[in-house]
């Protein structure tokens, strides 16, 4: 297990904001040398304490669509092919496991009210789901 001491976070903390950003800007950033950072970076990535880098598309640079966040309750044992039935689904963008409630958290996508509305209705329909409850994401803060 990695531990992050204050330059990772830092580092880390600029890279969120701009995963783009040429070790030698990070070095000056960090008032350290690019060797430093380098090192830092590959320490990380071995490690597994950062995944890989990415962008984020700003919501207005495409079809704004329906996204929410469907939470789910399985009943019994059914767990596992709730699970395999939810993946099939295409609008499907992430599932998690959860405690409490409700069994299941799952991140759904559409492109239009209409589309969202069969999504809800073929997840509903999925033999072993006994409840589920739904909450359109209105905005990224």
């Amino acid at each position: 297990m990695h531990v992050y001491d204050e330059l990772d976070r830092n580092l880390i903390a600029i890279l969120r904001e701009d995963g783009r950003a040429p070790v030698s800007k990070l070095a000056q950033l960090l008032g350290v040398s690019r060797a430093t950072v380098q090192a830092r970076m590959d320490r990380l990535l071995d490690s597994g304490a950062v995944l890989g880098f990415t962008i984020r598309a700003r919501e207005d640079s495409g079809p704004q669509g329906v996204r929410a966040i469907m939470m789910i309750e399985v009943s019994g044992q059914s767990t596992t092919q709730v699970i395999r039935s939810l993946r099939g689904i295409a609008a499907l963008h992430q599932l998690h496991s959860t405690n409490g409630n409700w069994d299941l958290v799952a991140q759904l996508s559409a492109e239009s009210l209409a589309d969202f509305d069969r999504v809800l209705r073929e997840v509903r329909n999925i033999p072993g789901i006994t409840n589920s409850e739904t909450s359109i994401l209105l905005s990224s803060v």
